[in-house]
């Protein structure tokens, strides 16, 4: 795995930074650093642009107003999103969607434990009936969490069923927070929608619905933001989870992401460790991102 630090522009910027003047070639190499870096074309162009235009208004030849510039347009465009958790009803209750293969499970056993961090009691549904290996692999990350599990009374239960005795569970326990995992994956799209849809009403019948949460993979950027679209446009998501952050050059994305999808980030995985998914705070991930 690449070191810590990698995901961050690292050495193409540092580069940019340390040269002694700014010309026609720290431009050339800040579009292709932020390009690399899955800024996205567009984002990339006005940060640029952006850049230059206060290059030339102050007048300045040192590299490290650049690095200052982009790193205050950065924090700035990641702030303008309110990444807080909703989390205040009792039960709060939180869905969690996204294509499979993206860490959705994992990502839910960590989320779990960083409530459990905050002696926040949590339950865990299994919804993704469709299944088994899921179901397993939630049990065991919510064991380890220290929050209790719900599982499917048998192999192919609906998935709304489980949403809705998990709900019911943490109503008689007291327990003040619910995750709910849904299917990442059915034959069509149309049918997961529907899916999640029935869940939702059958939730709401009980509990108001705090946060449905769309975990994303960082490292496949702009291709993973396509196969989630279905999510965004039909799924009523309040919040985005990046998952697969370290060892990634693909920083750029967290920006990219938010301005695309109109999409707070509210957590970030960097590791894969339990600990490793974190509170986003705009501030520190511009630092980390420019240096």
């Amino acid at each position: 795995m690449a070191e810590r630090a990698s995901w961050s522009l690292g050495n193409a910027l540092r580069g940019i930074f340390a040269a002694k003047t700014i010309d026609d070639d720290t431009w050339d190499d800040l579009e292709a650093a932020l390009i690399t870096a899955d800024f996205g074309p567009a984002v990339t162009e006005e940060i640029v642009e952006r850049i230059r235009a206060d290059v030339d208004r102050y007048k300045t030849t040192d590299p490290r107003d650049v690095q200052r510039m982009l790193r205050e347009i950065v924090e700035e465009r990641l702030a303008k999103y309110d990444p807080t958790l909703k989390l205040t009803e009792r039960p709060a209750v939180v869905l969690v969607v996204g294509v499979n293969g993206v860490g959705k499970t994992t990502t839910i056993g960590k989320f779990a434990r960083f409530l459990r961090t905050y002696d926040r009691s949590v339950v865990v549904g299994a919804a993704d009936t469709f299944r088994a290996a899921a179901v397993d692999q939630l049990a065991t990350w919510a064991e380890r969490a220290g929050a209790s599990i719900v599982r499917p009374e048998r192999e192919g239960q609906d998935p709304a069923s489980v949403a809705f005795q998990t709900v019911e569970k943490a109503k008689h326990d007291g327990t003040e927070i619910v995750i709910i995992d849904t299917a990442g994956r059915l034959h069509t799209k149309g049918g997961l929608m529907d899916e999640l849809g029935k869940i939702k009403r059958v939730v709401e019948k009980q509990a108001p619905i705090s946060e449905v949460l769309l975990v994303l993979d960082a490292t496949t950027g702009q291709n993973g933001l396509a196969q989630a679209e279905a999510f965004i446009e039909h799924g009523g998501v309040t919040g985005l989870v990046l998952t697969k952050l370290d060892g990634s050059a693909k920083g750029g994305f967290v920006l990219a992401v938010q301005e695309k999808t109109g999409l707070p980030i509210k957590l970030i995985g960097q590791g894969e460790g339990i600990n490793d998914l974190t509170g986003f705070t705009p501030h520190v991930f511009a630092q980390k991102l420019v240096g």
